[in-house]
């Protein structure tokens, strides 16, 4: 580990011996521990659980209030035709209940088509010349494609009520390595975190770089090098993208100077407050105003607004543009990302002039010579480990989230779907499941069964997820059974390949969903929503708490803490998600009690890695926690169209565990909870034993430590129940990110008041700088 640097800055005292003002904690030096009373802990440690209460509250507001229950409204549709065929179809079309469409009559299909190409319209009916015969409906998947699914199932029933037969052509396909249409999402999402992570961490370890002299040069180089790594993830690697790569490079320059000249100027202005403003800006109205999962026409007019404003929607649709769309209007998305670059200078610039360079809240430092950590609450670093830590720190985050996320999601394939095929006699079930294997491949799991009661109790027990019956009678009809609540998307897949088949049997197929999604959670991506509300809320505290709280040392000094955040935290979002947005109705004893252990657990867990490695651990920890653990939970993407390590992992990770938690209470009587719970409690179990063991093995490292007293606790001060204690506060400067959070403040000896009496100093205790 490199050793601790203490150098101080330009101007400031000289490194002295014990008791001196450099040893001894003097106020003004960088690196050194605050002084501070028993009031203004406690508003320091009320403003670090304000953080993760916000930063949670604010992205899954967000999420779950415009996502829960999307519905279109005024999509654009063309309509080729004339006559007053056509115009009774616009005139049916305008007159849907909701008004989901907003039809217009065009004369011709090359005209409609341009449009579509345009993206100025989402689909287009072109309805037979002579009023009878085929009517095809145009859609442009590369657009969005939930959006092309949306209006093909909204002009579908028009047609069917004319008898017309239907055929659908996709005038922008998507590729056949990006089948989900999430590679420009992801891009877009590696691109603005690329600029907006760095700023949190200059602020803190390299704040001189924070001027504009030093800073554009900076992000100029920087935005080259992660569009360059964004490509190569989604285009050699993954294989999402073929090509393109100057596209994404111009694209990814001007969107990650966006972001990062933008956040740079909320650093000026309120220095590290800037994560929140950022957070809210690029992630938390981003994503609905971005157009890249849902329809923009299924947002509330605020978000359409935005779509025209933020770089995460110019991102994403400059790159439909350029990769799907012949660069049709890909000038009109960048120039709202260059209006932000120009805006966002002068105001810096502006700023700069009126009132200097300083970062408010940063350390007051003009070069690298000054001790700083290299990530907060860390221990004091040398400028070398500074630098790799500015520019491996966010670089690993983002290829942890593009390179995760596009590899398990971007081309999703339906494999070993549990399917049971139901007939009167055993004999014949077999013979149609024999039948359907050489066609199907490895697409299903097929099983047998003559009971219909019984594979309804398997779907609802989630065990498999469909059945097809086949007819008692020469002239019946075949029966597929599945459930919606169970995963939406599987159901579709599973429905999409029975009606191939009783398509070729020439048999007619009923559809009935035998547990329904609910008129509040439409998409079934409410109990996603909620179990990664609870498990950002249970590794983000120790986050923040690492970072500005490095004192707690030992379990015991926040072991409570995170009690009563755990269940706070579970109270607040059951009533945000139940009572204020009325996306989940009842269960609130169940939902709080396993929100709160969820927490809890998963605090604990990811406190053993920020005790021992520092804020560093955040990036395995958010890795394994959350992005292994979203394809993993089937929340959002069936399990059964995702890789099969993210099957395995569904077992294993508390992310599963909690989605599949929220949809049994809601869905499916609580069936499972006891599995989830026995998950939830190892990992929590796990996390209590580990962090006993790492109490030991710091202290064992603070009785070796140069200037420690043997049996002393030097912790025991940074408690507010042993305040009274803080003068006996002790240890080194720190040689890891490890032994700075055992509680050691960088004086070496005993350390001074330093000021006043001891009958004054009572409430004083210093606090490691941050």
């Amino acid at each position: 580990m490199e050793p601790s640097t203490t150098a101080p800055s330009a101007g400031g005292p000289s490194p002295g011996p014990a008791g001196s003002p450099a040893a001894s904690g003097a106020p003004g030096l960088p690196g050194a521990p605050r002084v501070e009373d028993r009031k203004t802990r406690i508003g320091r440690y009320v403003a670090l659980f304000a953080m993760p209460f916000l930063m949670v509250t604010m992205m899954y507001a967000t999420y779950v209030g415009t996502m829960h229950a999307p519905a279109p409204k005024d999509m654009p549709v063309a309509v080729v035709g004339s006559g007053q065929t056509a115009e009774k179809v616009v005139s049916a079309l305008d007159s849907l209940p909701g008004d989901p469409l907003a039809p217009r009559l065009v004369a011709t299909a090359d005209e409609a088509l341009d449009l579509l190409k345009d993206r100025e319209v989402t689909g287009a009916f072109e309805i037979p010349a002579s009023g009878r015969g085929e009517a095809v409906i145009h859609t442009a998947s590369a657009g969005g494609a939930s959006q092309a699914s949306t209006v093909q199932q909204l002009l579908a029933p028009v047609a069917a009520e004319n008898q017309w037969q239907i055929t659908t052509e996709d005038a922008a396909p998507l590729p056949d390595g990006d089948m989900s249409g999430t590679a420009v999402l992801f891009a877009g999402m590696g691109m603005m975190l690329a600029g907006y992570v760095p700023l949190s961490v200059l602020t803190m370890s390299l704040p001189f770089l924070l001027t504009l002299r030093r800073f554009v040069p900076l992000l100029i180089g920087w935005a080259a090098v992660t569009s360059t790594v964004i490509w190569t993830i989604l285009g050699p690697v993954v294989g999402a993208v073929d090509g393109h790569y100057l596209q994404f490079l111009g694209v990814g320059m001007l969107t990650v100077g966006a972001v990062g000249m933008t956040q740079m100027l909320f650093t000026k202005l309120v220095g590290p407050l800037a994560v929140l403003f950022g957070m809210l800006l690029w992630v938390v109205f981003g994503m609905p105003a971005s157009n890249l999962a849902l329809s923009l026409h299924s947002m509330p007019d605020f978000f359409q607004f935005l779509h025209g404003v933020l770089p995460l929607p110019a991102a994403g649709e400059s790159l439909r543009s350029l990769l799907y769309f012949d660069d049709r209007g890909a000038g009109g998305y960048l120039i709202p990302l260059a209006v932000w670059i120009v805006v966002a200078f002068v105001l810096a610039l502006l700023k700069e002039r009126r009132s200097g360079t300083a970062i408010p809240a940063a350390p007051p430092v003009t070069d690298v010579s000054t001790p700083l950590p290299a990530l907060a609450g860390g221990p004091v670093r040398s400028p070398k480990v500074r630098y790799f830590a500015a520019i491996a720190f966010p670089l690993a985050i983002l290829v942890g989230v593009v390179g995760s996320m596009s590899a398990s999601m971007h081309q999703p394939k339906v494999h070993d779907l549990p399917v049971v095929v139901v007939a009167a006699d055993a004999g014949q079930a077999e013979q149609m499941a024999e039948g359907l294997k050489p066609q199907l491949g490895d697409m299903l799991d097929i099983r047998t069964g003559t009971s219909v009661d019984e594979v309804k109790d398997q779907i609802l027990e989630q065990e498999v997820v469909g059945a097809y019956v086949l007819p008692t009678t020469a002239d019946g009809g075949a029966t597929l059974y599945s459930s919606s609540a169970a995963g939406a998307s599987q159901q579709m897949a599973l429905r999409a390949v029975f009606q191939q088949v009783a398509a070729g049997q020439e048999m007619p197929l009923e559809l009935t969903d035998i547990k329904p999604l609910t008129s509040d959670d439409t998409m079934g991506s409410n109990s996603m929503y909620i179990g990664m509300s609870w498990i950002m809320a249970g590794f983000l505290i120790m986050a923040v708490l690492r970072g500005g709280a490095p004192e707690l040392t030992r379990l015991r000094h926040f072991v409570v803490k995170l009690a009563g955040w755990a269940v706070g935290i579970s109270v607040w979002l059951w009533f945000l998600f139940d009572v204020l947005i009325g996306a989940v109705n009842g269960h609130a004893f169940e939902m709080i009690g396993f929100g709160a252990l969820t927490v809890f657990c998963v605090s604990l867990a990811t406190g053993v890695f920020t005790r021992t490695f520092g804020l560093a651990a955040i990036i395995p920890v958010m890795l394994v926690l959350m992005l292994a653990g979203v394809p993993a939970s089937g929340g959002g993407m069936s399990v059964y169209m995702v890789p099969d390590l993210f099957r395995t992992l569904q077992d294993v990770l508390p992310l599963p565990a909690a989605v599949d938690t929220a949809r049994s209470l809601v869905y499916f009587d609580g069936h499972g909870i006891g599995r989830n719970l026995l998950t939830i409690a190892i990992w929590g179990a796990a996390g209590l034993v580990l962090q006993f063991l790492v109490d030991l093995w710091l202290a064992h490292r603070e009785k070796k430590a140069p200037g420690t007293r043997p049996g002393s606790d030097s912790s025991d001060s940074s408690d507010s129940s042993d305040s009274s204690d803080s003068s006996d506060s002790s240890g080194s400067s720190g040689t890891s990110d490890a032994a700075e959070t055992s509680g050691t403040s960088g004086a070496v000896g005993g350390s001074a008041p330093v000021s006043g009496s001891a009958k004054e100093n009572d409430d004083l205790e210093p606090v490691p700088a941050t």
